[in-house]
């Protein structure tokens, strides 16, 4: 029987110029906002003179690189020290997943590792967490729709999931206009992580009819867009499919979950420096392809397999394309990007026997359309180095 729930941000904004409202949503919570973020000053000065506007006071958290639990913890203390009613993310992912994490921990108290999967005590957050607003200034992650702050504990070596719908965000407001400025390295890795977050849900074993329409509209607007947005960073409707396209995946995996590559993402971002982006689009074509070739040995009848044909055909606006059609696709996509090797973060052959072992516990994993062997992560992995 068909049973699932679907659970989103309380208000989506999706429009070119829409920074100019956040004024007005924000004073729909607060006077006093802390607003997380690792943009430029430049570039932040665009949303705080916005905030002003509407008498609404900012305390400015730096999100410099990806979140982890001793910042989380130092930030929601800041946010109570300054008295803030309301928390906003600004920026990429990691502002975003900061945003939500202070925001839980602000009226929650406590520990990021009291309420951490998989390395912490994993406790349910008790109480809703404080307003908070998402902006994101890249096309990715989809994190302005998602119940989740992956944190990394520098103590433990790895990323883990802060996760509770009482973490979704009050508002998600997205202008596309905003990654126009975005360089094409960071275009390159967030759009993959963008698509592999329609690919993943699409053929996760959570997969469910609502999660599906928004990974088949999101993967044909990626398909037609990311290079396009890679090539002419300023082609605002470029731009525009791929905000939609992530918000799409964000919708999607939030309901449906995600797969191996986000379960070996957690592991390998939490022992190498390399950006989350940058890692799920190395991966995603030698997971892609391993997948493939399990269920066609183990689980050739399995509707997985069926849907990586048409995801194939979809990527390629072709409708005579198998699955391996798609794993090429991808493969020759990631060449025109020019992604990095996981080599390139330091990940040697040394480190895969530890990654296998991580990685098989994470909580992406367990939605993979199949249970992987040892060997087949560990072929995986070896593919993408």
């Amino acid at each position: 029987m068909m049973r699932f729930e679907f659970v989103t941000a309380g208000r989506i904004v999706f429009a070119p110029g829409s920074i100019q409202q956040i004024g007005k949503l924000a004073a729909e919570f607060g006077q006093r906002a802390l607003v997380a973020t690792g943009m430029p000053a430049d570039q932040s000065a665009i949303l705080l003179n916005v905030l002003n506007s509407q008498r609404i006071s900012a305390v400015v958290l730096n999100v410099d690189g990806e979140p982890t639990t001793e910042g989380i913890k130092a930030g929601a203390d800041k946010a109570r020290a300054e008295l803030c009613d309301v928390v906003i993310g600004f920026g990429g992912g990691s502002a975003i997943d900061s945003a939500k994490a202070i925001a839980a921990l602000l009226t929650n108290g406590g520990d990021p590792l009291d309420y951490l999967e998989v390395i912490g005590q994993g406790k349910a957050l008790s109480k809703p967490s404080a307003p908070c607003i998402a902006i994101p200034t890249t096309a990715g992650t989809g994190a302005e729709v998602t119940r989740n702050a992956v944190l990394a504990s520098k103590e433990h070596k790895v990323k883990a999931s802060l996760r509770s719908s009482t973490m979704l965000p009050r508002v998600a407001l997205i202008d596309p206009h905003l990654a126009v400025s975005l360089p094409p390295s960071v275009t390159a890795s967030t759009g993959m992580d963008a698509l592999t977050q329609l690919i993943e849900p699409f053929v996760s074993i959570k997969a469910n009819p609502m999660s599906d329409a928004f990974c088949r509209e999101g993967m044909r607007r990626a398909a037609q867009s990311l290079r396009q947005a890679y090539e002419h960073g300023d082609d605002v409707n470029a731009r525009e499919e791929m905000a939609l396209a992530s918000l799409l995946g964000g919708l999607a995996l939030a309901n449906a979950g995600l797969g191996a590559v986000h379960g070996f993402a957690g592991p390998i971002g939490g022992m190498f420096p390399a950006p989350h982006g940058a890692v799920c689009a190395r991966l995603l074509p030698s997971v892609m392809a391993i997948n493939v070739m399990a269920l066609a040995e183990r689980q050739p009848d399995s509707m997985a397999l069926r849907r990586y044909d048409e995801v194939a055909r979809i990527l390629t606006a072709n409708p005579s394309a198998t699955a391996q059609d798609g794993v090429i696709w991808v493969e020759e996509l990631c060449a025109a990007l020019h992604i990095p090797a996981l080599g390139t973060y330091g990940m040697t052959s040394e480190h895969l026997s530890e990654l296998v072992e991580r990685s098989a516990v994470a909580s992406s994993m367990q939605a993979n359309p199949l249970k992987l062997t040892n060997g087949e992560m560990l072929e995986m992995l070896v593919l993408a180095m």
